[in-house]
Order: C-alpha cells, then structure tokens, then sequence
C-alpha cells in the first residue's frame, strides 16, 4: 500500500524469474528399508507402463498361550493362514496367486531388513492358493461373523504343518522365544501377474493376522489353538520387479539405458524401492552473478502426466537429499512442517509442490551444496510401503504435451545491492 507515493530510487528491487535451468532423470532406487513397517504387502501386479512388481512377505507367529494343553490324544483337523484385507492397488477383479512356505533361517525383530534381502526356506510347498480378491466381503467362521479376509489351508498336500504344533515338544511351547526358533514362520510368496493384477496391503498385528490349528482330542471334536501376529513379530517384505523387463521401450531407455536426455519428456516415480528422480539446477549460482539476492519464494511443482490410468499417484512426494556417503536428508524447508514445505498431490491440478526458498538461499550463500535432489515415493523417516507410482511431465516435453506442464521452478528475489 501507497507504493505510488515513493520515488521509484525507494521501491524494493523485486524480481521474478522461471526459467531456471532443470535436470531431472529417473533411476532406480535399488532398495526401501520393509522390516516392521505399518502394513505389508502382497500380490503381483503387471502395469502397463513399469511393467511387473511382485510382492512377498516373511512373518513371525507367536503363541496366543504359552505351554497350551492340548488334551489326550489330539488329532488335526486343519491349520488356516489367515490375512486380513486392506487396501488394494490395481485391479481388484484379477486372480492372484499366493504359494505358502515355512522359513527355514533364523531372522529377528530388531534387525533391519530390506525390500531385496530374502531368507531360506523348506522345499515343502504347505499351500498353493488362487483366488479373486475379497476386500469387502465378510466371513462366518463358526457361527461368529469376522472381518473380510483371506484364509489359506495349510494342510492342502499334507498334515505336516499343524502336526509339527499339536505334537511339538513340551519345551518349546513354554514361551514364545522357543517357540520362534522351533517354528520360524511362513513366508507367503506371490506369483508373478502375466497382466492386470493388484498390490494388497494389510495390518499384520491385525487381530485376523493369524494361523488356527483346528483339531479334537479324546474330550472335545471342535478346538483350536492360534498363532498370532502380532507388533512384536519379526517380518518384511520382498518386492521384485523382474529388471524391468516387461516395461515399456521408453522406461527402458531412461532408467535402465541411462539416457537422461529422456527426462525432458517424462519422468517416472514408483514405490516398494522401485524408481525415483534425480533432480538438479546446474546453474543455480548464476542467479547472483549481478550481485547478492535474497530468496523471497521459491516453489518446485511436478504436472501428473497420465489422465487415462485407474492406478491412482502416491498421496505424497518426498524431496531429498543425499551426500557422497549416502546419508539422506530432508531439505531445511521440511522444518516448517509439511503445509508449508509441501509435497503433497492435489487431484484437481493434478500436480505436486515443494517450497525450497530456504534450500536455494543456503545454496547461494554456501551453505549447502548445489547437489542432485531425489524425488521418490517413499519417506525414509516413516514405516510406511507405497504401492503407488506416477509418471510426471519432465523438464522441456515435445507436443502433444502442452510447455506449461513441465517441471518449473519459480523464483521470486529481492536483489540487495
């Protein structure tokens, strides 16, 4: 207000400017850190652009009673894998194909474990299970009306599995420490899509995350004994994305070929330790070449470049970056609080922003290097897995794509002297 009435020698000298030069490319992630997260993911999925992601899952049972009395002269009448539905990406009316083993190596709660690590198991295959996804059918399981969820019969070859608990030793049932190294858990391995498919997740210390031995003894014909899941339970996840082989030609060519020249069309973002971006602004320091600036504003956005897909983008991006030994930190706009720093996908633009004004400022005053950024699906601070992907408009896209959706960093200054 009453800017008119000052000599223009008096007005503050600010400027605007877009056209700040961007590099931005996708590359593997390699790997996300999948032990003791939020949920657990299985299935298999064949998306039309990423190609194939599968998902297998390693969990510990625990005792629901420590020494259980099983009665004179019990015999097994089933023993059920049971996993709760949750959330569901992809399409949910494809068959998917999930095979039981029973881990043979000894893993533990407080280690870390990541998407790519896998542990050995038995040859013997305990279940092999088909089935078209569920997720809001209810189950009555003995007259008693339960939450929708999946149920495995682990006798479908042999007995071997609940006789291995009804007649286990008396020692190792005493405690669940025992028990563990006794019966190390299962590992629930998916079969890989050859089109369509999904990515389930589900709470594996849900109360329905659980095996049930069913069995009779010379007093009772209907009991049963569970193992449960639950958050003292050592487990994670494997993720496979077959190399990419069943990506598209130009997936390929970016990611696997590293033709960064690519990124100025599309680039591609996907969860569960598949692929995020590099990003960088190699002439950044250019801005102060007339002289010191203060960064009033400086705001990044990304333009969702698929309006034609029902695989919906992940709720949020995180930005980071990465020194030369690998260690990951948020940007320092992150500590005003996600609201602010931003990052999250608004549906109606169809676009995701990140202030940085603080990151270009330290960069300027060098206090922070003007390294690469990584844009990635993931936030390594939180146990969360995300299923979702997104390919964004890249850096200069060719027509059909209109010039105002690509990558752009807008920079509002004041210039000081």
């Amino acid at each position: 207000m009453g800017i008119n009435l000052l000599p223009p020698s008096d007005t503050l000298n600010i400027k605007t400017i877009d056209t700040v030069s961007i590099v931005a490319y996708s590359v593997i992630q390699d790997t996300v850190r999948t032990d003791e997260a939020t949920q657990s993911i299985i299935g298999s999925i064949m998306d039309p652009i990423f190609g194939s992601t599968t998902a297998g899952f390693y969990m510990q049972y625990q005792l629901s009673a420590e020494a259980p009395n099983f009665g004179t002269n019990p015999g097994l009448d089933s023993a059920v894998l049971c996993i709760p539905y949750g959330d569901i990406y992809g399409d949910t009316t494809a068959r998917q194909h999930l095979k039981v083993y029973e881990i043979a190596q000894d893993f533990y709660y407080d280690t870390i474990y990541y998407s790519n690590y896998t542990l050995q198991t038995y040859d013997h295959l305990l279940a092999d299970h088909t089935f078209v996804p569920a997720r809001y059918d209810s189950l009555t399981i003995g007259g008693v009306k339960g939450q929708p969820h999946i149920r495995i019969n682990l006798c479908q070859y042999s007995n071997y599995f609940g006789n291995k608990i009804l007649f286990a030793p008396a020692a190792v049932l005493n405690t669940d420490a025992t028990f563990i190294l006794f019966m190390k858990g299962l590992y629930i391995e998916s079969e890989r899509a050859a089109y369509g498919g999904a990515l389930m997740s589900f709470d594996p210390t849900n109360s329905y995350s659980e095996i049930v031995i069913y069995y009779h003894n010379s007093s009772d014909t209907n009991l049963s004994f569970v193992l449960s899941g639950s958050s003292g339970s050592a487990r994670f996840n494997h993720f496979d994305h077959n190399n990419y082989a069943d990506a598209t030609p130009k997936f390929k060519q970016q990611v696997l070929q590293h033709d960064t020249t690519l990124g100025k069309q599309d680039i591609y973002i996907q969860g569960l330790g598949g692929v995020r971006v590099k990003l960088h602004f190699p002439f950044l320091k250019n801005l102060e070449k007339a002289g010191k600036i203060a960064i009033n504003s400086a705001v990044l956005t990304f333009k969702n470049a698929q309006t034609d897909t029902t695989l919906q983008p992940p709720v949020t991006l995180s930005l980071l970056t990465v020194d030369s030994a690998g260690n990951v930190a948020f940007l320092p706009d992150e500590s005003e609080g996600a609201g602010y720093a931003g990052g999250s996908y608004n549906p109606y633009t169809r676009t995701y922003f990140f202030r940085i004004a603080r990151y270009i400022q330290q960069v300027l005053d060098g206090t922070l290097k003007n390294t690469y950024l990584y844009l990635q699906a993931n936030d390594p601070t939180a146990s969360v897995l995300v299923t979702n992907r997104v390919m964004l408009t890249g850096t200069k896209p060719q027509l059909p794509v209109i010039k105002t959706d690509k990558i752009s960093l807008k920079i509002i200054y004041t210039r000081l002297h």
